[in-house]
């Protein structure tokens, strides 16, 4: 977003002429209301949200919310449930809180969100800590919020619907409390209180937060960079050229590498979603730890190093995006080597957001291929003519564009491994169709 300079108000004065007209007059007062307004926004402090997790939390709920808050500016606390900050997700998704739920219960917070998954929302219900602090929300008036699994067997279970329109997962519907108001919306909002479906409504979620805490022109500011569609629910699709056959041996063996700046949404929906598949997902980091430090500030931990992963035979290698995550895999020639000997071998590769352009052009990968990549980021692609496209394949790669199109990218990836209906029965499962 363009740097927006003001002149300090003496000048303003100086400039204007003795007399002026009622329209000159009407333009001084917006300017002074608006300079009146931009300074009070960046004197008050950012917006404080709390994210509780759990072991058994359901990973792209959390992120994503963590993620798109972040994006707003807000200062989010990821908060742990458990005994230690180390969190294990569903999906083996392995996630590090930033304190636990002891060391916020005196903290004052615009907004708490629950995330879902199973047994994790179960952890945060019986958190008498994180029961207090949400009751406490409540009380004064604050906003507080939870998706999937959470409304019913959280928010539900402490009273805190009452009254209240509300949603959940399809399958909790029935555990909503008799004294909450049943509804199937993707997101619903009453009040104070937003509630959500699942992971494939995670994205429209989060923006409805940004909404509620900052407004709706902050809302789309947030929603606009990352590429989201334009009708949520409807069936998904990709766009194919030169089809071959997505071939594997028996067990789908598939690499994600990740590194400090890597996207953290991106990265977490290839992984759960490929391993809700029945595919197996080596994560592995590029740096020198296992654990890496996304783009928004979300701490994950890798399975293994990229020195022990390379050792490995990959039927799928798959970069997810973000600044500097993408650079730190072009400058890595372990990883790089090994994408050359898969693309040589007819194996299969892809990339989404920053790595088609930053990783694969860079490094000659997409060579005689058609590929899409982040809007911002199209321009460093050779060849641009399928740029647009929201998922390319194009024989044995596959790439995308941004965290709004990851959950396609990887049902795309289903669809071409396991069929068209297994993508469905999926895509539904997720709540994204």
């Amino acid at each position: 977003m363009a740097t927006r300079h003001l002149l300090p108000l003496p000048f303003v004065y100086k400039t204007l002429p003795r007399s002026r007209s009622k329209s000159t007059t009407t333009a001084l007062g917006r300017a002074l209301r608006s300079f009146s307004s931009s300074t009070m926004a960046s004197s008050l402090p950012p917006k404080k949200v709390l994210v509780p997790i759990a072991h058994g939390t359901e990973p792209i709920e959390a992120v994503i919310t963590i993620d798109v808050l972040r994006r707003a500016g807000a200062d989010v606390t990821v908060a742990s449930a458990e005994k230690d900050i180390r969190v294990d997700a569903c999906w083996g998704v392995k996630v590090v809180a930033d304190a636990l739920i002891s060391d916020v219960a005196s903290t004052t917070f615009d907004l708490i969100s629950l995330p879902g998954g199973l047994p994790g929302s179960e952890t945060l219900r019986d958190c008498r800590e994180l029961e207090s602090i949400v009751k406490k929300q409540a009380e004064g008036g604050g906003l507080y919020a939870a998706i999937c699994a959470a409304p019913a067997v959280a928010l539900g279970s402490w009273g805190l619907l009452k009254g209240l329109k509300a949603t959940c997962y399809p399958s909790f519907i029935e555990k909503l409390p008799s004294d909450a108001i049943l509804v199937e919306s993707r997101v619903q909002i009453d009040g104070q209180v937003v509630t959500s479906r699942g992971p494939g409504t995670a994205l429209e979620y989060s923006v409805a937060l940004v909404e509620k805490l900052y407004g709706k022109e902050k809302a789309d500011e947030v929603a606009g960079p990352m590429v989201l569609r334009d009708q949520h629910g409807v069936e998904f699709s990709f766009t194919e050229i030169n089809p071959i056959p997505w071939k594997f041996d028996s067990s789908l063996q598939i690499l994600v590498p990740i590194a400090n700046g890597t996207e953290e949404m991106e990265a977490t929906m290839i992984i759960d979603i490929l391993r809700r598949a029945k595919a197996n997902v080596v994560v592995a980091s590029v740096e020198d730890k296992l654990e890496i430090v996304a783009s928004r500030k979300v701490k994950l931990t890798a399975d293994m190093l990229l020195d022990e992963a390379v050792k490995l035979q990959y039927d799928l290698i798959l970069l997810p995006g973000g600044l500097p995550g993408a650079q730190a895999f072009s400058n890595s020639e372990k990883l790089i080597d090994l994408l050359r000997k898969q693309a040589e071998s007819g194996k299969l590769y892809g990339a989404i957001c920053a790595s088609p352009a930053i990783v694969l052009e860079a490094h000659g990968l997409l060579k005689g291929k058609k590929a899409t990549a982040y809007p911002a980021l199209c321009h460093k692609l050779t060849d641009q003519s399928y740029s647009e496209n929201r998922v390319l394949v194009d024989g044995n790669l596959i790439t995308s564009r941004g965290p709004g199109t990851s959950m396609e990218f990887a049902l795309a990836i289903v669809e071409k491994i396991f069929g068209r209906q297994n993508a469905l029965d999926l895509a539904k499962t997720l709540v994204f169709i």
